[in-house]
């Protein structure tokens, strides 16, 4: 997933990957272990549902185990059966137990006779957690309805009864009928020239966990951008999507040159209506991209270098619990600045890393010492608050760190290694190190110690010896800021015409958290920065303005909010209203309006905001 810079979500307190079971999931895979999906789906746009059938092969590694554990979430359960191995099908008991608030439902399925699959015909809820179903008024083109997924952490079990853990890797098959005028894409190989004609098939020949099941459909055109790239998305929206992502085989091929062939097929992006929660969603085969990156310089493309590079970090070797996913989330970041350097340049790669070094230093401070480290102690909380700043900023920090000591040729090498070691396996933090100690560390003796290694994974806070770029832009704003709020340099003398999305995004992260009102004012007649289209400065815009007291700027930072679905960028805005009477008054008016084309997700988060603000 694209660094929530992404949004860091709450403390990451999860239990150990060492306990027998994820904590997270009703399954037993000690006893038998799903292998494969067959699965049947039809899109009922009408009754938001989908009407389902899926078929899990099982492998029992239990002998005397006579029972199926599976995760399920608000689906509604007709019929479960026994298939053996001639197809031959027989009723099977099952009970679903009282639904959890985080985890679901339990489904637990009698099997005394251990049948080699087991099938379960459901429906979905209208309210599923991980899916949402747009009426086609919240669409970019506003002609059809729209769907799509977000199975990242817990929540495939939303659409499909399975074992919902990162641990277990599975294949798939999947057909999917759908309106006739309405393009299916799903997480495996996608034919770019498939005609609409309501019958989608699909087959994912590598094992994936559950968390990257994904599924789309609605009006999409389809723009491809290479040889094994395409771009879907909206028809008003897919050309300007296909020449923001125009550099999408060069990235792989820059990415294969690093790490080792690209072994998923094809790489495509979907471009989601602007409701998706997240800024990508690394699907093998397809990323789910935000539109917010459409800026029209390719200054935000590293969203796609990010989702490319999980492709090798995250979706080949993956970690097995919600505690380890600094492997996922930490080694990708890192991959990103190594994809964005060789074809954007140095400068935005270290610009790049600065922003989130700045952004873990600011946060780091402000969490539980259990949440500063990349593998926790045991205490659980939900699982989608996993993905923290910690993850990705300090885990890439980590390697970035590993990079200088070991030197770039050796540590590329030892990468490259290490994603073929585990190639399509999901691994603990401790498997990772096992294999880091004797592969890195021991082999080049000298360059950083062990109890070092350690210290990153497993204590609280930043190694003080932590390496940080060299920034000369980053430093000459330094100065112009400072002598902006000082008064010695006014807003429209600001040497900011040159300025990337970068620049302006550290320019305005280094203001005060309360800034003067006169230079808010200031700083917008000289550079327009309320009713930006480029939603990065947009959002740091508007928690500043809102901070310094501007009213002005609340219209626009309504349009603001109502238009972007992305929490990373909605949530900043609606948390600087709540912090007075007024401005929570506003924010309630506003997101009465904008609630219906909000993903679950967002709806969630926004209303917990509210709550916690209304008793403060």
């Amino acid at each position: 997933m694209f660094p929530l810079r992404t949004l860091a979500l709450g403390a990451l307190l999860l239990p150990l990957a060492a306990y027998a079971n994820d904590p997270y999931s009703y399954a037993q895979p000690d006893e038998v272990r799903v292998t494969h999906l067959d699965l049947t789906l039809k899109i009922d746009f009408p009754h938001r549902q989908l009407d389902g059938q899926a078929t899990l092969t099982l492998d029992w590694k239990d002998p005397k185990a006579t029972a199926l554990t599976l995760d399920t979430r608000d689906l509604n359960i007709a019929s479960v059966e026994a298939v053996d191995a001639k197809g031959k099908t027989s009723p099977l008991q099952y009970a679903l137990a009282p639904r959890d608030k985080q985890l679901g439902s339990e489904l637990t399925i009698q099997t005394p006779q251990r049948p080699h699959e087991v099938r379960i015909v459901y429906t979905t809820s209208p309210d599923a957690s991980g899916l949402q179903w747009l009426p086609p008024a919240q669409t970019a083109d506003k002609k059809q309805p729209f769907m799509f997924s977000q199975s990242e952490s817990i929540h495939a079990r939303s659409w499909v009864p399975l074992q919902d853990s990162p641990a277990i890797r599975f294949t798939y098959d999947a057909h999917v009928t759908a309106p006739q005028d309405a393009r299916v894409a799903m997480s495996a190989p996608n034919n770019p020239k498939h005609p609409l004609n309501g019958d989608f098939s699909f087959n994912q020949t590598h094992p994936i966990p559950s968390y990257l099941l994904a599924i789309a459909a609605g009006d999409l055109a389809v723009k491809e951008t290479g040889p094994r790239s395409a771009v879907y998305a909206e028809p008003s929206v897919v050309g300007k999507a296909a020449h923001e992502f125009e550099d999408t085989e060069k990235m792989i091929q820059t990415a294969e040159k690093l790490y080792g062939p690209y072994r998923w097929g094809r790489y495509d992006i979907l471009v989601l209506p602007p409701s998706f929660p997240y800024g990508g969603m690394e699907n093998p085969n397809m990323t789910f991209a935000t539109p917010t990156v459409l800026v029209g310089d390719k200054s935000l493309v590293s969203l796609v270098a990010h989702e490319l590079a999980h492709s090798w970090s995250g979706n080949l070797v993956t970690a097995a619990s919600w505690r380890d996913i600094w492997l996922n989330e930490g080694v990708t970041t890192y991959v990103q600045g190594r994809i964005t350097e060789a074809l954007y340049g140095k400068r935005q790669a270290d610009e790049e890393a600065l922003l989130d070094i700045h952004t873990l230093q600011k946060e780091v401070g402000t969490l539980p010492a259990n949440a500063q480290r990349l593998a926790p102690k045991p205490g659980g909380i939900d699982a989608d608050d996993s993905l923290s700043d910690v993850a990705y900023n300090k885990g890439s920090w980590f390697l970035r760190t590993l990079e200088q000591r070991f030197g770039r040729d050796t540590f590329d090498n030892y990468l490259k290694g290490y994603f073929n070691h585990f190639a399509f396996q999901s691994i603990t933090t401790e498997q990772m190190l096992d294999y880091l100690k004797p592969n890195l560390i021991d082999k080049y003796p000298g360059k950083m110690s062990w109890d070092e290694a350690r210290e990153w994974v497993y204590d609280a806070g930043i190694p003080k010896n932590a390496p940080i770029p060299a920034s000369p832009r980053f430093d000459a704003i330094d100065k112009e800021r400072s002598a902006f709020l000082a008064g010695t340099l006014t807003a429209d003398k600001l040497d900011a015409k040159g300025w990337n999305t970068q620049e302006w995004m550290y320019f305005l992260d280094g203001l005060p958290d309360v800034p003067p009102l006169d230079k808010m004012q200031a700083l917008d007649a000289a550079w327009h920065l309320t009713g930006t289209p480029n939603a990065e400065i947009g959002m740091r815009w508007y928690v500043h303005a809102i901070a310094a007291g501007d009213k002005a700027a609340w219209p626009d930072a309504a349009e603001h909010m109502t238009r972007i679905g992305r929490l990373y960028l909605t949530m900043p805005v609606y948390a600087a209203l709540s912090k007075t009477p007024d401005g929570l008054a506003f924010a309630e008016q506003v997101y009465a309006k904008a609630k219906d084309g909000y993903h679950p997700l967002t709806q969630q988060a926004v209303e917990a905001l509210f709550a916690k603000a209304s008793k403060k």
